[in-house]
């Protein structure tokens, strides 16, 4: 059990790592118009969105359920959804003045992701 919780781990915390350098270079390739190149980073993006979740309800699952990491899974939930608002709506062009709140919103849950699944914050 101690083996696979640690593939589980190890496949989370990469995942992690590189959903959101791949964000932030869509969200860039977006701005600089360059649409082919965008679209691709996406669906890779996407791709790491279902390898973060399987690795999470992975570990979930070997850790019993316990409450900190059931909110910390919430939090990631919020998390993906602000980032696809931002990549989806940024394509689009319909980000407009919703653009702080959806920032805002994936800053602060980033934040308390990554301190709750450090054990910074811990209840």
């Amino acid at each position: 059990m101690n083996r696979l919780y640690n593939i589980f781990y190890q496949s989370h915390i990469g995942s992690w790592a590189i959903l959101v350098l791949l964000f932030f270079v869509g969200y860039f390739l977006l701005k600089a118009a360059k649409a082919k190149g965008a679209k691709i980073v996406h669906m890779v993006l996407r791709l790491f969105y279902i390898i973060m979740l399987v690795s999470g309800i992975g570990m979930l699952v070997t850790l019993g359920f316990p409450l900190m990491y059931l909110v910390k899974g919430a939090l990631a939930f919020f998390l993906i959804y602000a980032m696809e608002m931002i990549l989806v709506r940024t394509k689009k062009g319909t980000l407009g003045q919703q653009a702080t709140l959806y920032w805002a919103i994936m800053i602060v849950t980033l934040v308390l992701v990554v301190l709750l699944g450090y054990g910074v914050i811990s209840f």
